[in-house]
């Protein structure tokens, strides 16, 4: 066997490969092994680059998200909420055993 050649390619989906680069080999037949390769860290979508996607995919569909005043508005109703229920076990805490069975 002669010289040998390690080249990274592209498997496409109809099963032919693009070489990265130009293997230094004379023309003729050649063995091929085929290994998939990790994905390299700069392919690997962060969170910051999957927010952008989604935010790019709800802008094309119209939804621009809730305004500030909307925000601000169902934080304070779910502010008011929660102080309705610390309300309510505080009473509930007071009443005596018998009177809570009832």
């Amino acid at each position: 066997m002669t010289a040998a050649a390690i080249v990274q390619a592209t498997l496409k989906p109809d099963g032919t490969l693009e070489l990265d680069q130009k293997p230094n080999l004379p023309p003729g037949r050649v063995q091929v092994i085929v290994q998939p390769l990790p994905p390299s860290p700069a392919a690997r979508r962060g969170l910051v680059d999957a927010m952008d996607e989604i935010r790019r995919s709800q802008r094309a569909r119209g939804y621009l998200g809730r305004t500030p005043e909307e925000m601000l508005a169902e934080e304070a109703a779910r502010r008011e909420d929660d102080e309705d229920y610390e309300r309510r076990c505080e009473q509930w805490e007071g009443t005596p055993p018998a009177a809570a069975k009832e």
